[in-house]
Order: C-alpha cells, then structure tokens, then sequence
C-alpha cells in the first residue's frame, strides 16, 4: 500500500450508509453561525458519485421554491453530521445530469424495490 494512501485512512468515515444515484438523501449538514452550531439538513436525489478514499464526493439536487439547487459534498467531511437514505431509486445510470433539463413529473425516479432475506423460500 502507497504510504500516502495508509496515512488518509484515518479521515476515512467508517458510519455511512450504502447509497448510490438515483437515492433520495437528507444530508445533516454542521452549520456554524457565530459562536454556535447547528445542524441543517439537505434533502434531495443524490445526481453523481464520484472519486475514492477521502477526496470522494457527491451531488444531491432538490428543487426549492421551483428553482434547481444542486450541493456537492465530500462523503469523508466533518461538517456532514449524517446522511440517511430517505428512499431508493432505480436508475440504469451512475450519473443523472439529464435530470436537470427535466421539470415537474418528468423528474420522479422509480423506486428500488428492496428483497426480504427470505422471500425466495416462502414463493417456492
């Protein structure tokens, strides 16, 4: 292993969930406004991932008062508090730019469904 790579490793967060495009999150985000801390969330469809170790990151889009606002945020910072999955999508693409020429409904993305452990058994 590069010594480079051994000495990020601590930066790395090891609490996050497994998510990829198409995912809807809510990002808490540390907002500090003087003195004092707060926590901001983010909700949005999670457009890109990109990058690995600890200069990975992410974009969420939402749409707030009918105008697109997109965040890009790095998986491994200390100002994200935490990230939850909201729903899953089905995407049949890793990066969904196109979502941001779409309006209204064209924008929804399906919803993943998501197997129980032993679904396959009580079927048979």
């Amino acid at each position: 292993m590069h010594p480079f790579i051994e000495t990020q490793k601590e930066w790395l967060r090891s609490n996050l969930p497994p998510f990829r495009a198409g995912d809807t999150l809510r990002v808490n985000v540390r907002v500090k406004e003087g003195e004092k801390e707060r926590l901001q969330a983010f909700e949005g469809v999670c457009i890109a991932r990109r990058g690995s170790g600890v200069s990975e990151t992410f974009t969420v889009r939402k749409i707030s008062n009918g105008i697109g606002v997109e965040r890009i945020f790095p998986v491994h910072s200390p100002m994200i508090a935490e990230i939850n999955v909201v729903r899953r999508g089905q995407v049949r693409r890793a990066k969904l730019y196109y979502l941001r020429n779409l309006t209204g409904k064209a924008t929804r993305i399906r919803e993943r469904k998501v197997r129980a452990p032993g679904a396959e058994s009580a079927a048979r």
